[in-house]
């Protein structure tokens, strides 16, 4: 190919922060023509050439915003729909074999939408609703079905579970999934003081123990002192963490005299032993 044939590459920084520049600006980025794709796939393939791939993700950036625009439904921003997108085309460009003899756009497809996919299963609602493979499947799928159907009999039911391979009883479980709302926890500024339906916060106390940024802020700290305690216990010689383990982490706790007849010490040792190694934890714990 003469080099006036290769196309000048795309140099214009694609805008960051304002949605509508960005889809205006990848919008305006031509298609590549099948040889010139064709050409920069088997630069980064061969010599691992980073601007070939830079160039074959910047051609293909306005393909992802029109994945994306089509997955609108499910509520989420299409900023977000859109980043996650441009993943799954990065993983494409850096698997797509140029000698298979189809277009980039129609391999990274399949990447595109999974990482969408992906997406929405993660933060379209609290409570996850699909966690296997089938389920995804039935999730996406059924959706479809009830835009098209709305709420589906038992004829449907059956009809959509032998067409996805799942069971009846899956089929009703995801369409009340899908049906449901997820609540505020907290009130909206511009409710009603007099509305019929409290959000789950109204019903908690109001002394301190049952506030939930509380009750967070101290189950995290617990967890972090345990761990704390196990790393400075097993910084102890094993003498002196068996001490301390059996004379208060252990049921019956040991008596002084019973572990320095063991060890062969007095008894005022033994508790030398364990002042000793409660000064260290301490010091560790302070830390």
């Amino acid at each position: 190919m003469s080099q006036a044939l290769v196309r000048k590459p795309v140099d214009m920084p694609v805008p960051v922060g304002n949605l509508d520049h960005y889809i205006a600006a990848v919008s305006q980025i031509e298609v590549l023509d099948a040889e010139e794709e064709q050409r920069l796939a088997r630069a980064l393939r061969d010599r691992q050439d980073l601007d070939a791939a830079r160039q074959l993700i910047l051609h293909n950036l306005r393909f992802v915003v029109h994945v994306a625009r089509g997955y609108l439904g499910y509520g989420l921003p299409l900023g977000d729909l859109i980043q996650e997108g441009n993943v799954g085309l990065m993983k494409a460009v850096r698997r797509f074999d140029p000698e298979q003899g189809v277009r980039l756009v129609s391999f990274a497809v399949h990447w595109i939408r999974a990482e969408i996919h992906e997406f929405i299963l993660r933060n379209w609602r609290i409570v996850k609703v699909a966690t296997t493979k089938a389920q995804r499947k039935l999730f996406f799928n059924l959706r479809q079905a009830k835009r098209r159907l709305g709420w589906l009999n038992a004829d449907e039911v059956t009809a959509v579970a032998r067409d996805l391979g799942v069971s009846e009883s899956d089929v009703l479980e995801m369409e009340s999934r899908l049906s449901s709302r997820d609540t505020s926890f907290d009130p909206a500024p511009e409710d009603d003081e007099d509305r019929e339906h409290l959000v789950p916060a109204e019903h908690l106390a109001g002394s301190p123990e049952h506030d939930p940024a509380q009750v967070a802020e101290d189950a995290d700290w617990n967890r972090h002192f345990q761990y704390r305690l196990r790393e400075s216990l097993d910084a102890l010689d094993a003498r002196t963490r068996d001490i301390l383990v059996r004379r208060y982490l252990s049921e019956p706790k040991a008596t002084l005299h019973e572990l320095a007849a063991e060890y062969g010490v007095s008894a005022e040792r033994i508790r030398q032993i364990e002042s000793r190694a409660f000064r260290s934890l301490r010091e560790a714990l302070a830390a």
